[in-house]
């Protein structure tokens, strides 16, 4: 044990932050007051995405109406593939 000239007994005590780091482990960091997050993991005012996510959204690639196009597109050149293989 150190012998530290400042009590650092209650910020070692304090809630620690629920987030899960990279490697699986927990984070270490303390959570913001009246938060289960630290500041760096959105317990900050501000952070975190905003309401409804609209950056979850950026090109709409891979939304459900975009992927039964490009399966319809992919069945209908398969039958065209199909068609010209019986042609020859």
């Amino acid at each position: 044990m150190s012998h530290h000239i400042r009590n650092t007994g209650p910020m070692l005590a304090s809630p620690r932050c629920g987030a899960k780091t990279r490697c699986g482990s927990a984070c270490r960091s303390p959570a913001v007051n009246g938060r289960q997050r630290c500041r760096m993991h959105g317990g900050a005012k501000g952070s975190g995405a905003p309401r409804a996510n609209q950056n979850a959204r950026k090109h709409g690639l891979f939304t459900g109406e975009a992927i039964a196009e490009r399966r319809g597109i992919q069945a209908l050149l398969g039958e065209a593939r199909k068609l010209l293989e019986e042609m020859k």
